[in-house]
């Protein structure tokens, strides 16, 4: 590796939201590095009460495990007329080895009779940053504020994207295209913070790699 270009590795096995993080960064010239390329290292356990307490674990055991920076983030849907819900259980709303379809398939059904206008939700996405040592460097939420609609538009995106409408815009994260979302997105804003003090950080630091 370059000193031009310092690796991260991404504890995240989800492709299309490694996709996204790895198109966030490269104007930055920081290669994304998925943890599924460290075949010894175990799904982290998720089972902390908030966004940030899942990011934070995911992010510390994993670079103490693999002896890399790494970054990792917790991130789903807040529901205010459900009370928050589906919240840090988002990717296994229906079940255990839910798929985004049933997901939305239960978030429609519990909307049911909620009027558009109490259909308000937001999406978080917390980022934490941990050094080789598995030590918490950078820690990072931010939130995006939308509605959720009452059908699907729009095939771009995952998880709850083609329901998740943005007034502005009067279209949903499934049919906006990535300029866009990067621009505006939960996970978007959440890096937009981060990345001065992480690229100052990995940079500085010539053991990064």
């Amino acid at each position: 590796m370059s000193d031009s270009q310092p690796s991260l590795v991404l504890a995240s096995r989800n492709r299309k939201k490694s996709v996204e993080l790895a198109e966030l960064l490269a104007p930055h010239r920081i290669l994304v590095v998925s943890v599924a390329e460290f075949p010894a290292m175990h799904e982290v356990v998720e089972d902390g009460d908030t966004f940030a307490a899942n990011a934070v674990k995911k992010a510390c055991e994993t670079a103490a495990r693999i002896g890399r920076w790494v970054l990792a983030e917790d991130s789903g849907l807040c529901v205010d007329a459900l009370g928050g819900a589906p919240g840090v259980y988002s990717a296994r709303y229906s079940d255990p080895g839910a798929t985004d379809e049933r997901n939305n398939a239960k978030l429609l059904v519990e909307l049911a009779d909620v009027p558009d206008e109490r259909r308000t939700a937001h999406y978080v996405c917390h980022v934490s940053i941990a050094d080789p040592t598995g030590r918490l460097r950078l820690s990072i939420e931010e939130t995006c504020r939308g509605r959720i609609a009452r059908e699907s538009h729009g095939t771009a995106g995952f998880g709850y994207d083609p329901y998740f409408l943005i007034p502005e815009y009067h279209a949903t994260f499934g049919e906006l295209g990535s300029a866009v979302k990067h621009a505006i997105s939960h996970r978007a804003r959440a890096l937009r913070r981060l990345i001065p003090e992480l690229v100052n950080l990995l940079r500085s630091e010539p053991s990064v790699g």
